[in-house]
């Protein structure tokens, strides 16, 4: 026990800036902790938030997955995928999968790795920013591809889903340019849905305009062109930030762990098992919140029905009941230990965790080949203050000749 308060403030920016040693405390003092400023809960040990992902009976995501919407409850009436509780969400779930299929993500593959090339080609060995030279750059290039965005749109809609993930310390609502943002990007999307049923071509949402789905209410079978501009903004936003704040922040991660950075140069056989275990060690994505349905008790607390619930699995990752040495970067570790929570679990688990994997993958054998020897300016490093989503904004390095 330490003498200080321990207080998580999911907008602080001791969050913001690194919120690991706070995550140690709140396993240790506080495994159901509960805010006194914002009344809500929070889960953070491995044991309690992986079968919490699970449990939709009690943790709901019908109410939506950010504390500003949850307490709130205003959910618009056309939803996305991910604040849809079953049945509706197994049935969206099932016809999204129809088009996100691993074929369809091995035919990708070479584009991607056109696109990382690119990108990487075009910074200055000498001094680059990796998140704002190439990290944020392809991903936002090859989800928006894979969707059909026009060229000259793939920036504003990067730009849209920044502004609508933006926090500054001690803003939890979202901000007028954040909704605004929100506002855009559907009515952006609706539009090209709208023209790829009159114009269909070879992408993603002129697929969803054909796909047909099971409902229990007596809606058309088909998406609406807001449905599918929802699942189409979701899908934009996660694709791309997962990512960028992946990569971006990779070489932070590898220059104070130089020996696994060795590793991957003497053999890249390596790569999928140092992209899983970036994601273990800084999960780009860092909490969900769920709304309690009933009351639960865990660890001699009760969390009543109808609260706020944070399911930490930025801390559930770093869990040393559940990660041997979890506080330490190893891209050899036993994947076996516990489950990797970075894309959530149960019907909720990332419908684009494959498609991250693949653009990880391929960027770090591009980086490799880029920047064997490299050096970082981490005084000059600088985090993301956003909601749900962790990482570097300013990642400045050079190439060692």
């Amino acid at each position: 026990m330490t003498d200080t308060k321990l207080v998580f403030d999911p907008f602080s920016r001791e969050f913001f800036d690194g919120p690991y040693d706070i995550y140690r405390r709140m396993r240790e003092e506080a495994p159901v902790y509960h805010s006194e400023e914002y009344d809500f809960y929070a889960l953070s040990r491995h044991a309690d938030v992986a079968p919490a992902y699970r449990d939709f009976e009690t943790y709901s995501s019908a109410r939506g997955i950010d504390l500003a919407t949850v307490r709130e409850g205003k959910i618009p009436p056309h939803k996305s995928i991910i604040v849809l509780d079953p049945p509706e969400h197994r049935h969206m779930r099932r016809l999204v999968s129809k088009v996100f299929t691993p074929r369809a993500i091995a035919e990708l593959k070479d584009m991607a790795a056109e696109q990382i090339d690119r990108f990487l080609a075009a910074v200055d060995p000498d001094g680059f920013d990796m998140v704002h030279d190439f990290s944020a750059l392809f991903p936002i290039e090859i989800i928006s591809r894979m969707l059909g965005v026009p060229e000259d749109s793939r920036t504003q809609v990067r730009l849209w889903t920044d502004d609508l993930l933006q926090r500054e310390v001690g803003q939890m609502e979202m901000s007028e340019v954040g909704f605004n943002a929100v506002v855009e990007l559907a009515r952006f999307y609706y539009g090209l849905a709208a023209d790829r049923r009159k114009n269909p071509r070879d992408d993603m949402i002129t697929k969803l305009t054909r796909a047909q789905i099971e409902r229990d209410d007596d809606e058309p079978p088909t998406l609406s062109n807001m449905e599918i501009a929802m699942f189409a903004s979701l899908l934009g936003g996660a694709g791309a930030e997962t990512v960028a704040k992946l990569i971006g922040g990779a070489p932070v991660t590898f220059s104070r762990f130089p020996d696994q950075w060795k590793k991957l140069q003497e053999d890249r056989t390596k790569i999928p098992d140092a992209v899983e275990e970036l994601l273990r060690f800084e999960s780009p994505n860092q909490y969900n919140v769920r709304y309690s349905m009933k009351e639960v008790t865990l660890h001699g607390v009760t969390i009543p029905a109808g609260k706020p619930v944070f399911l930490m699995l930025g801390s559930a990752n770093r869990d040393p009941d559940a990660f041997t040495d979890a506080d330490t970067f190893d891209i050899d570790r036993d994947r076996s230990e516990a489950q990797n929570l970075a894309f959530g679990l149960g019907i909720h688990s990332c419908l684009g965790a494959a498609l991250a994997r693949m653009e990880s993958a391929i960027a770090l054998e591009r980086i490799l080949d880029f920047m064997p020897e490299f050096e970082v300016d981490i005084d000059n490093c600088t985090r993301v203050s956003m909601q749900n989503v962790a990482g570097y904004d300013h990642v400045p390095v050079k190439l060692v000749r």
